[in-house]
């Protein structure tokens, strides 16, 4: 079994600044892509900014110039430092991971259960 646990949530003002983490554990052998994934409010969830093992980015048109996400794979940690937040930004962030797990032949994608942040106008 595998677990991503995400910290860094919180309150903050228009314009200022968020670093979210996600910690994989569990019986883990290799971890490909990792992602961060939002859902606002009466909407559906939304890709924000993925990164593979091999460090190839994409974000979401919407977050692009303001969030930076990075890894750590010694630590199977992704980050996602978040600037210049609007509040628009306003959602659950959850944190995202396909791991092929020790003894297995095929990836599974795993979810964190989220954090909420909140951006006051």
């Amino acid at each position: 079994q595998v677990h991503l646990v995400e910290s860094g949530g919180g309150l903050v003002q228009s314009g200022g600044s968020l670093r979210l983490s996600c910690a994989a554990s569990g019986s883990i052998s290799r971890i490909n892509a990792m992602g961060w994934y939002r859902q606002a409010p009466g909407k559906e969830r939304e890709l924000v900014a993925i990164i593979t093992s091999a460090g190839n980015i994409n974000y979401a048109d919407s977050v692009k110039g303001r969030f930076t996400i990075s890894r750590d794979n010694a630590k199977n940690t992704v980050y996602l430092q978040m600037n210049s937040l609007k509040p628009e930004d306003t959602a659950v962030y959850y944190c995202n991971a396909d791991v092929l797990s020790i003894g297995y032949l095929y990836e599974t994608k795993y979810w964190g259960k989220g954090t909420l942040v909140t951006v006051s106008s």
